[in-house]
């Protein structure tokens, strides 16, 4: 999805690689401003509304008590605590709640009277010598106040082992914090590649650290249907698998018959059950999205009756092969009908079952129902898309996809619920019921709030985090980059925008090339922190120095954790240009300040004993290979890089 038609537009690249309140945002420390190179003991992510640096710190004692009051809604806060307390520490860490708790060590308070500056999801956290006080209106505040809290003690808290001769400290602090918008969001796509309930959990067990509080779980696609729909078997013995293919997404080869479609799986309605009430015992909402007209192709190949094509009988679910053609641009011609039929009665009698059931199972109050990347050459060619334009006086296919989405809005709302889709709903025309995730930039969604929908912020320039990160040689190859200090730019709230419509942000992990849940780590962090500090703290205070002083100490925190991420913020920047003469001219740089850079041309490793970068470099004549690696001092800290020069070459004539 809105990514694939870029393919064609990316080069070949070389097979080589790498060996809101009204509170003022304020920051008060006792200690001058520390550079990103140093550590600092106060490192929370996102970046709190207000920290106040005290004297002193909290040893945590050989015994904890926790006092929280006796509600359900804090269950999850106090077992959060008491797991991340106990299991490194070797602490006993129990929980009381009542009187004989006032003089525990860890205390959370629900206020009696509401701070207007908190709202629903801020909290105050104090830490004292002898105690550590977190207060906030609603339990959500006080589970985001003990992940601030964590974020304060050593890195060895992350481990899920005990750790021998340890302190564990904090330092004494006062923070007061709240969100900058409400809509808090990560979408994982499990469509193109199934994730299991227990990956899922994994993935929302890191997105909390950094205060997200909705997952966006994409749940259908041309690769997969995966949510079990009951009174449509098919969409699950048949829709769900593909056959398993290794290599490049797009580019494989198509199956024959005889492979076997055994790659892939689905959620059973238990199964999904168990993942709401997962998310929501650690505050996070779990949105739905089924993706039609377009990226149907599961559903199709499951029930061939639902396409306006004949000889849909014969589709099956795409292993990755090409079925696209996006050289003239979007929205692209297709190769196979994967688009549901608007003028096919029977695909709203299908879409009220699915919606009715999506609908009971996800409390969320949307649901959202895709929208792109339609492809039009199919319908253009149908003799019931014409009769449908002709009977309700419809002009162009825009209007047919319009049609489409009124009547699924309909359907959706019958339901008690709200529709969502992505930002090419609005050339339909729908109403400002409509709330819109805006994905194609920035003026898409100024231009939806403009019209008064609610929007959600997910532009492709900041928040795909299937782009690449790096270097083309050291990722899978997408037709974009995305590098950390350019989703750290990322703004929620337009400019010249009445913020009331909109929701917040949100980015997104399309998984073409993410196979397992270990790449979709790794594409997910550090970017993920910097969309999380764009959501959550005041616009005031981002910077982007301070920023990746924190994410360094929290690459160590991921280390103890075990989650993977990607270092590739530490990768040198090549450009390449021509001479008069036309030699190859090559320049590099680094996203961060304070590394040297050292280079080979002779096939051998470098290391800080050869040559150090200084200037543009221009290839000896017969050389085929640049090998570059970052230092920071005498420590190696990138990536060896191997630079095809023939690759270079390639990207100077473009």
């Amino acid at each position: 999805m809105k990514r694939l038609f870029l393919l064609v537009l990316s080069g070949m690249i070389s097979a080589a690689g790498y060996s809101q309140g009204p509170l003022p945002a304020t920051t008060t420390m006792t200690e001058p401003a520390i550079s990103n190179l140093l550590p600092t003991e106060i490192a929370i992510i996102p970046e709190p509304v207000s920290v106040i640096k005290q004297a002193g710190h909290f040893i945590l004692p050989e015994n904890v008590t926790i006092h929280a009051p006796a509600i359900p809604e804090l269950k999850q806060v106090t077992a959060f605590l008491q797991e991340r307390l106990s299991v490194p520490t070797g602490r006993y860490v129990s929980v009381l709640s009542g009187h004989a708790g006032d003089h525990a060590q860890i205390r959370l308070i629900l206020n009696d009277k509401q701070n207007p500056q908190l709202g629903n999801e801020g909290y105050q956290l104090t830490v004292k010598t002898s105690q550590i006080l977190i207060r906030a209106n609603k339990a959500a505040g006080l589970y985001y106040g003990a992940q601030s809290l964590i974020q304060l003690f050593p890195k060895e808290i992350e481990s899920k082992e005990p750790v021998a001769a340890q302190t564990w400290s904090a330092p004494c602090v006062d923070i007061t914090d709240y969100p900058r918008v409400g809509w808090r969001g990560l979408m994982l796509d499990v469509a193109r590649h199934f994730f299991t309930k227990e990956e899922v959990k994994q993935y929302i067990n890191t997105m909390v650290r950094y205060k997200y509080n909705i997952l966006h779980l994409h749940l259908t696609d041309d690769e997969g249907w995966r949510i079990e729909i009951k009174g449509f078997p098919k969409l699950t013995e048949v829709g769900a698998w593909s056959v398993k293919k290794t290599g490049e997404f797009g580019n494989f080869i198509p199956p024959t018959p005889d492979e076997p479609r055994t790659y892939g799986g689905f959620y059973t309605q238990e199964d999904l059950k168990e993942l709401i009430q997962y998310a929501q015992d650690r505050f996070v909402n779990i949105m739905p999205e089924i993706d039609v007209p377009g990226h149907s192709l599961a559903a199709i190949a499951s029930y061939p009756e639902l396409s306006c094509t004949s000889g849909a009988e014969n589709y099956r679910v795409r292993s990755g092969e090409r079925i696209m053609d996006w050289s003239r641009g979007a929205p692209p011609t297709a190769l196979v009908d994967n688009t549901l039929c608007p003028a096919n009665e029977k695909v709203y009698s299908f879409l009220d079952s699915v919606i009715t059931q999506v609908a009971a199972l996800f409390p969320f109050e949307y649901i959202h129902m895709g929208g792109d990347e339609a492809p039009f050459n199919f319908w253009q060619k149908s003799d019931a898309i014409k009769a449908l334009m002709q009977k309700e006086g419809l002009k162009n296919m825009h209007q047919v996809q319009g049609y489409f989405e009124k009547r699924v809005q309909a359907i959706v709302e019958s339901k008690g619920k709200k529709f969502m889709g992505w930002d090419e709903i609005m050339d339909g025309d729908l109403s400002p019921s409509a709330a819109v995730m805006s994905w194609r930039g920035v003026k898409n969604g100024a231009d939806a709030a403009m019209k008064k929908h609610e929007v959600v912020m997910s532009p492709s320039t900041y928040a795909y985090l299937d782009y690449m990160q790096a270097d083309q040689i050291t990722e899978p190859r997408v037709y974009a980059s995305l590098r950390l200090s350019k989703a750290y730019e990322f703004d929620p709230i337009p400019a010249g925008v009445d913020p009331k419509y909109i929701k917040g942000g949100q980015a997104n992990l399309w998984t073409e090339q993410v196979t397992n849940i270990r790449q979709a780590e790794y594409m997910t962090w550090p970017r993920g922190m910097a969309i999380a500090e764009s959501v959550w703290s005041p616009k005031e205070k981002k910077n982007w120095e301070n920023f990746f002083g924190r994410v360094e100490q929290h690459f160590q925190r991921l280390d103890v954790a075990e989650t993977k991420y990607a270092p590739s913020v530490y990768d040198p920047i090549f450009k390449v240009s021509r001479s008069a003469d036309k030699q190859l001219i090559i320049e590099l740089s680094t996203e961060i300040t304070g590394l040297d850079i050292y280079y080979s041309f002779d096939n051998s490793f470098p290391d800080r004993f050869y040559p150090k970068y200084t200037e543009k470099l221009t290839p000896p004549k017969d050389a085929t290979m640049l090998r570059v690696i970052t230092y920071r001092g005498k420590q190696p800290i990138g990536r060896m890089m191997n630079m095809p020069i023939e690759e270079l070459n390639k990207r100077a004539r473009r």
